[in-house]
């Protein structure tokens, strides 16, 4: 069956004691992995003391560390910079020591200079909660200061980083998930995004074959993508390339979409469910990118749109593998 896990740091309070209430067994760590200047390897996030650290804070909680979801310093291996041989290097060591300790995926991404965009944070959702939006005319045409960069160069530049990156997380036992581009939209401001359709995420799997090298399936991005994700999910997970999933959705298209609660978006998350089940797909999901609900204050501490979310997917979850 399909794992419900949630993204909260490795400290102990209210809200993991709340997950816990609620039967959430797994945690994916977003936490920062980039390297500190000047600190010894025994003392930076990514190494085995720092990663050893976060999961036996996670194990007092009581859950598992299921996924690593932040990354080192990865800009230059982008790009192709000076130091991009330097920035593999601290990859491959973050993923042996998982390998050592047992933390089984690592949700990569593929987003040079620009990362994740939106245009507003607090538009009025349903009920008066707030969510995050993007509309792709307010970014403007400025190109960054590394001018166009191509999907060519992208391309080349991604090859290079798995074909050294995927035989040591092979090795060490460690799955990587690709998370897309967000919004899947290229270019921007002269930068492409590769990860930003379909057929490229078919193209970045077959680029370095390996059952190690798959999906970060971040349902919000990959519906806008298409308009059968069922259809996707089952392809993707026949293959076995699905390593990770962000269960979230939103409505609109790449151009133009707000984020949306997980009952009140344009997917269809028990066909998606459905999809999982059938496919044998047995990961994690998290519940992503929630609504802000209520007061702020209450709202940043607790988050109680988590709590509905983890709610309204596990009765989702319940009903879907009663049927089979």
């Amino acid at each position: 069956m399909i794992k419900i896990a949630v993204n909260l740091p490795p400290e102990t309070g209210l809200p993991w004691t709340l997950m816990r209430q609620c039967g959430v067994d797994h945690a994916v760590c977003h936490k920062s992995l980039v390297t500190i200047p000047n600190a010894p390897e025994d003392e930076q996030p990514w190494s085995l003391a720092g990663l050893r650290e976060w999961q036996e804070t996670y194990e007092k909680i009581g859950v598992e560390l299921a996924v690593v979801e932040g990354r080192p310093g990865m800009e230059k291996i982008k790009l192709a910079l000076p130091g991009r041989d330097e920035e593999i290097d601290v990859v491959c060591r973050m993923l042996r020591n998982m390998g050592e300790l047992g933390i089984p995926v690592w949700c990569s991404s593929w987003m040079p200079i620009l990362g994740v965009m939106r245009t507003g944070r607090n538009l009025p959702s349903r009920g008066g909660a707030k969510v995050s939006a993007y509309h792709h005319e307010e970014t403007g045409e400025e190109l960054t200061e590394h001018g166009v960069v191509t999907e060519e160069e992208q391309w080349d530049n991604l090859k290079y980083f798995l074909e050294q990156v995927v035989p040591v997380a092979e090795k060490a036992g460690v799955i990587m998930a690709m998370h897309p581009d967000d919004p899947p939209l290229s270019p921007i401001r002269g930068v492409a995004r590769i990860m930003s359709t379909v057929d490229n995420y078919q193209r970045m799997i077959d680029l370095v074959p390996s059952p190690t090298n798959g999906i970060g399936l971040c349902q919000g991005n990959f519906a806008l993508m298409t308009d059968d994700l069922p259809a996707v999910i089952r392809n993707f997970g026949t293959q076995g390339k699905i390593h990770f999933v962000h269960m979230r959705d939103v409505r609109g298209t790449p151009e133009h979409f707000q984020e949306a609660f997980h009952d009140d978006g344009q997917s269809d998350l028990v066909e998606c469910l459905r999809a999982y089940r059938d496919v044998g797909y047995e990961g994690v999901l998290r519940p992503d990118h929630y609504p802000k609900m209520g007061d702020d204050e209450f709202e940043d501490e607790l988050r109680i749109a988590r709590l509905f979310a983890v709610g309204y997917i596990k009765g989702l979850r319940e009903a879907v593998y009663a049927e089979s």
